[in-house]
C-alpha cells in the first residue's frame, strides 16, 4: 500500500501557500474594514448580549489567526491588521456604550 504525501509536503504546495496568503490578505483587511466602521460611524442601538460576545469572539480569533498567516502576507499588512484587532478591543473599554456596541461612539435617535 503507498501512503499519500505527508502533511508537511502538503503545506509547502504552491497551492497551499496562495490560500495561505489569500486567508492573510482576508483576516487583515477584515480587521482593518471592521475597526475602521466601528471608529467611524455613530451606534444607534445596543445588540443582544449573544451578538456581542460572538462579535468579540471573532474579533480575537482573527487577531490570533493573525500569527498562523504572518509569513505570508507583507509585514506591513499583518501589523496594520493586529493593531486593528487590538484596537477593536481597546474600544470596547471606552464606556458601557462602547462595551455593548463596539463603536466608539453611541447616539440614541435615528
Amino acid at each position: 500500500m503507498s501512503e499519500g504525501p505527508a502533511s508537511s509536503e502538503l503545506a509547502t504546495t504552491p497551492a497551499s501557500k496562495r490560500k495561505l496568503q489569500i486567508v492573510g490578505y482576508t483576516l487583515s483587511l477584515t480587521l482593518i474594514a471592521t475597526f475602521l466602521w466601528r471608529a467611524l460611524t455613530v451606534a444607534h442601538e445596543y445588540p443582544v448580549p449573544g451578538a456581542q460576545i460572538l462579535e468579540i469572539s471573532l474579533d480575537m480569533l482573527c487577531a490570533v489567526g493573525m500569527f498562523g498567516v504572518k509569513s505570508r502576507i507583507p509585514v506591513p499588512l499583518f501589523w496594520a491588521g493586529l493593531i486593528s484587532g487590538v484596537l477593536m478591543l481597546a474600544i470596547r473599554f471606552n464606556g458601557d456604550a462602547s462595551w455593548w456596541t463596539g463603536h466608539l461612539t453611541y447616539s440614541i435617535g435615528r
